[in-house]
Parts: structure tokens; sequence; C-alpha cells
């Protein structure tokens, strides 16, 4: 059973949220926030798999609150949610170890998704979400004259084939699409990518894109 937090301002959206999570075999909301504060506080003491958290709110943004609540507690996934699809604050939630992001006008089967995503243990960003994150908040971040042959030295200790799994990863490739990409098997590709996480330091998929770019190691656009 995922155990989920709702952290948003507004008592009707938090409604519709816990009766779809509620609905839906093998979730429950376990605490409900009104605004980033008291979504720190419930993540805390509550422990919660998933928090679906709200970009805009009183007191402390979710941004912040997001950043307290990966920071406090390993395992504790947030899934953002915001109004525009490409607003500024979804980068930086990444940055700040959200898994994901959704817009808030979604269709309710695309909640579910995410929800099967994240507590797998993915990163919600799918290949145009992810090319459109990096071509708008990315771009001023890396400099202009950085390639995959010069790498920075934290990258250093990755081998020529993870590099390459890692900048199909900052592309927007799947799994599956670099399985295809490398001819290589779909154990081989979760391997790499278990070993890029383990030496980049990244929670998940969403991290190691946001390392490869702003590690200059592929460019924006």
């Amino acid at each position: 059973m995922s155990r989920i937090l709702l952290a948003d301002d507004q008592a009707l959206l938090r409604a519709s949220l816990r009766a779809l999570v509620n609905g839906y075999d093998g979730c429950e909301v376990v605490g409900e926030a009104a605004d980033g504060a008291q979504a720190v506080r419930l993540a805390a003491r509550l422990r919660p798999d998933l928090v679906l958290m709200d970009v805009r709110m009183p007191v402390l943004d979710g941004i912040e609150a997001t950043r307290r609540i990966t920071a406090a507690a390993e395992g504790i996934r947030v899934l953002i949610l915001t109004t525009f699809d490409l607003d500024e604050y979804v980068y930086e939630g990444l940055l700040a170890g959200a898994s994901g992001f959704l817009l808030k006008d979604s269709p309710p089967a695309d909640l579910i998704k995410a929800i099967e995503v994240i507590r797998g243990g993915e990163a919600l960003l799918t290949p145009a979400a992810t090319r459109r994150l990096i071509t708008e908040f990315v771009r001023g971040r890396t400099a202009p004259n950085r390639t995959t042959t010069m790498p920075d030295a934290e990258l250093d200790g990755l081998t020529a084939r993870e590099l390459e799994v890692l900048i199909l990863v900052a592309q927007g490739l799947s799994n599956t699409e670099i399985c295809a990409k490398l001819f290589v098997s779909m154990s081989t590709v979760k391997t790499h990518m278990s070993a890029l996480l383990a030496k980049l330091e990244a929670r998940d998929r969403a991290q190691l894109v946001i390392r490869a770019y702003e590690g200059g190691v592929v460019r924006a656009g």
C-alpha cells in the first residue's frame, strides 16, 4: 500500500485528489497539508511514500517544502503539481529533489500513471518534457563551449559506456530507447543506470538529467 500526502492550499482540489487516490487500489491518502510548512511537518511525522506537492502555497512554497522533505527523509518522493507546462518552478523543483511533475489539469488517468511510475522508483520525465525543460531552463546554466570531451572532475569516474548512457538519458531517451540505440539488453542498461545513480549520488533519473547538464556533459539546444 502506497501512503500519499497531499499538499495544496485549495481545499476543493485536495478533496478531488483524495477521492481519486483513495479510489485507486493500492494507494491511500494519509494526510493533507494546506501550506508548505505543514507539508514538511506532516511528512516528518507520517513518513508517506509520496507527496503530491503544489508549487504555490502560503507560509512556505512547494519548492522549499520539497527541498526540506527530501533532505530530511530518504525514501519520500515528491511529485510536483503545476498549473503551467513550462513553469520555471518545475526545474527548481527537480533541483530540490522532486521526482517529476504533472500538470494540474491532466486527466485523472495521468495522475494514477504518475503515481505508479514514481512509486516504482522511476522519475516522471518523458522525453518531450525533458527536452522542454532543458531548452527553457538549463540553457543559461551550462557553459557554451563545454562538450562531452571535457566533463568536470566529478564525472571522471564514469566509464565510457556510462557516460554514453548518461548523455542519452539527458537527451530524454527511455531505457527501451537506450537499448535500441546501443544494441544492448534491458538488464545491461539497468546496470549502467544503477552505476550512474550511485556514482553521481543521484536519487533518480530526474537528478541524472540535471547532473548531466550542469556538469557540462551535454548542452542545451
